[in-house]
């Protein structure tokens, strides 16, 4: 699968974008080529800036688990459901984006905000 380069495209915040998490550093860090929510700033992402902070999701579900993963429900190309794992919060280089799979509303935007600021 080819990576595309972001600056092609423009990711916004709320998308859920399809990305190479590969390599890995650690072994407690998420890798694969999985879908990412956007979770940084529009300023920064439609400037020449050149990494995204991004929150992995993970199609092993895991119930009742907020605050540490918030459920999303497959839609659009995002094919299955899973859960942000929001203490698996990070920056990437902006070439690992690959495609767009959908867009969170802005009340679940909302709600991963309430989260994050909680285990913060």
């Amino acid at each position: 699968m080819k990576v595309l380069k972001v600056h092609s495209m423009m990711v916004s915040k709320g998308e859920i974008w399809l990305v190479n998490l590969n390599p890995v550093r650690k072994k407690n860090e998420m890798g694969k080529i999985r879908p990412v929510l956007v979770f940084q700033n529009n300023i920064l992402n439609h400037s020449d800036y050149p990494a995204t902070i991004v929150i992995p999701l993970s199609s092993r579900l895991i119930d009742d688990a907020e605050p540490i993963r918030y459920r999303v429900h497959k839609k659009d190309n995002l094919k299955e459901d899973s859960d942000l794992v929001i203490t698996q919060i990070r920056a990437i280089d902006n070439g690992r984006f690959i495609e767009k799979l959908t867009t969170l509303t802005d009340k679940q935007m909302q709600k991963v905000k309430e989260l994050f600021d909680e285990i913060v």
